[in-house]
């Protein structure tokens, strides 16, 4: 894996391409100043960094000192619609490490959806600080004997989940009890959107997924 220099774009956020075994990723950088945590979050398997959480997160985390780092996997670098096998997504996360790590700060593992899955699957043997996992999808949707809950319970550091309360993949009391934390998001589905009736605006269903970040990652230290 050979990181390439990175450019700085118009709004002064800085991206970087990271050549991996799995092809080349990128890495879009929130850099905060005096930052003393990086959070590198990843994508799910049907969207990007666009995703509403995500940019949320990059608003808002390099206010509160940290530093965000948006990951696209290689497979959506090169425009490709289908994410591959799990195997390869974390080939992929394994060889980002380094740039990851390049600042010399510690660094939270996370992602959303399948994103959070590989982060999970990965953090032990990488020596993440801590693991934040975004809508995790704990069963495919109506199916939840097919759980996934061993992934999360396995991660073996500190780990925040925060899900959508109507979440079709996982709502929050289906999770088993275990060494993570775990905050509701009321109305929202897999990608935090709640209903234009709910008692809850879009807004502040946002607000909820930073506010629990921004508290998790300080306890951390």
């Amino acid at each position: 894996m050979t990181p390439e220099t990175p450019e700085t774009t118009a709004t002064g956020v800085t991206t970087q391409t990271v050549d991996t075994d799995a092809g080349t990723a990128r890495v879009t950088w929130h850099r905060a100043a005096g930052a003393r945590l990086v959070l590198a979050v990843g994508h799910g398997a049907g969207g990007g960094i666009e995703a509403r959480d995500l940019q949320a997160l990059a608003a808002v985390l390099p206010g509160h000192g940290v530093t965000v780092a948006l990951v696209e996997q290689p497979w959506r670098v090169a425009g490709k619609k289908v994410a591959p096998a799990p195997k390869t997504l974390d080939t992929g996360w394994r060889g980002l490490w380094p740039a990851l790590t390049a600042p010399g700060l510690p660094v939270v593992s996370g992602g959303r959806s399948a994103g959070a899955r590989v982060a999970c699957r990965t953090a032990a043997g990488l020596g993440a600080h801590g693991v934040l996992a975004l809508a995790f999808p704990l069963h495919p949707p109506g199916r939840p004997e097919k759980s996934r809950a061993d992934e999360l319970l396995g991660a073996g550091v500190p780990a925040l989940v925060v899900q959508g309360g109507n979440d079709p993949f996982g709502k929050p009391e289906e999770f088993p009890a275990g060494p993570y934390e775990l905050t509701g998001v009321a109305h929202a589905d897999h990608g935090f959107a709640v209903p234009k009736r709910a008692a809850v605006t879009q807004r502040e269903a946002l607000e909820a997924v930073t506010a629990a970040v921004v508290t998790w990652t300080a306890s951390l230290g």
